[in-house]
């Protein structure tokens, strides 16, 4: 029943998501489009959504918006600036944010700093076609990076707008583990198979896998070690990485590029499973912090009035508009976007 729940509750995100809803007080300098990544290792088109900084026109549109959590406004297919600007790409997370248009909070203040920001849907890892399988084939969602990345370099609307010198990748949660692989490090088998066998790690997502069926002991994980890097990312940030547990640790030593990464809770207290602290450590251009008074569920969008209730009616599991105590989410969030800007302005040498 719980997982039946859950996935009622999947399939509302979803179709909110893909609905045009007028927004009111929707920038006029952030424009949001759809393109298409062919993924030819998935075998189907990847739905991919970019944010830009934008001229006037387009149609209001409020992206992200849930039962649980509040949108975030843009203007559909409003013409873009002219110049050229840094690329971000972006990587969700799985479960109830596992979508694109989820991140909206922080793609569109960091599309009015200048930046274009494109973020693919990793299949199977939200809405009402989330799969325990899918979901757990991590190494797919690097690949899903770089054919957005091929998608955005050659689309007609973009091409001539995108500083192709300037590239970087932002990841959260479980878009954080796909950073650190297109960054360079590799992951471990052996690791990921043994992964679910208790529930030390994730305890939510390991019952929600084994209800589903799948054992990781005998699915074929030899793809996950292999090298996902893309060269042409200049830089990497990654915010409450999960699950970062799976990797060969020494691999970590040979990226070559500045990563970023953000833990979201007080030290000490950080599951196992996202604490990056080491990890930060021994990338040789990587840069640590933390933000302690927040929490994993921090990187959801703002919870509507109610949510919370409603979101324990539907039996979802995870405490999804619980933060850390003391401030609010649009208060970390607030952080969160500055560190965030600061980070990709400095590293992509953005004057805007």
């Amino acid at each position: 029943m719980k997982l039946l729940k859950i996935s009622i509750a999947l399939s509302i995100i979803a179709l909110s998501a893909l609905m045009v809803q007028p927004a009111s007080g929707a920038s006029d300098n952030v424009g949001v489009r759809q393109i298409s990544a062919r993924s030819e290792e998935r075998g189907t088109n990847l739905d991919v959504t970019v944010w830009y900084p934008a001229q006037s026109g387009g149609t209001s549109v409020t992206l992200g918006e849930s039962p649980f959590v509040t949108g975030t406004s843009a203007m559909r297919d409003s013409p873009i600036s002219e110049g050229r600007f840094p690329l971000i790409l972006l990587s969700h997370g799985a479960g109830l944010a596992g979508y694109a248009q989820a991140v909206s909070w922080i793609a569109t203040p960091l599309a009015k700093a200048g930046f274009v920001v494109a973020a693919p849907n990793h299949p199977g890892n939200g809405g009402a076609s989330r799969s325990a399988a899918e979901t757990m084939k991590l190494w797919l969602r690097p690949r899903d990076i770089t054919e957005t990345l091929n998608a955005v370099e050659k689309d007609a609307f973009f091409r001539e707008h995108i500083d192709n010198d300037e590239t970087g990748i932002l990841g959260l949660s479980a878009g954080g583990n796909t950073v650190l692989s297109i960054a360079g490090a590799r992951m471990d088998p052996i690791r990921l198979a043994a992964y679910c066998d208790t529930d030390a790690l994730n305890a939510s997502l390991c019952e929600w896998v084994r209800q589903s069926g799948v054992d990781l002991h005998t699915m074929d994980l030899r793809p996950a070690s292999r090298d996902n890097e893309d060269k042409r990312i200049r830089f990497a940030m990654a915010i409450d990485p999960a699950p970062i547990d799976i990797f060969d640790f020494k691999t970590f030593s040979q990226i070559s590029i500045p990563v970023e990464i953000i833990n979201l809770g007080q030290p000490g207290k950080i599951p196992l499973t996202a604490d990056a602290s080491q990890i930060a450590k021994a990338i040789p251009n990587g840069t640590y912090s933390v933000i302690g008074d927040a929490s994993h569920f921090s990187m959801f969008a703002e919870c509507k009035p109610g949510a919370t209730d409603m979101a324990e009616a539907e039996k979802v599991g995870d405490p999804i508009c619980s933060d850390g105590g003391g401030r609010t989410r649009g208060e970390i969030h607030a952080q969160l976007i500055d560190m965030t800007i600061d980070a990709f302005t400095h590293a992509l040498k953005t004057s805007r």
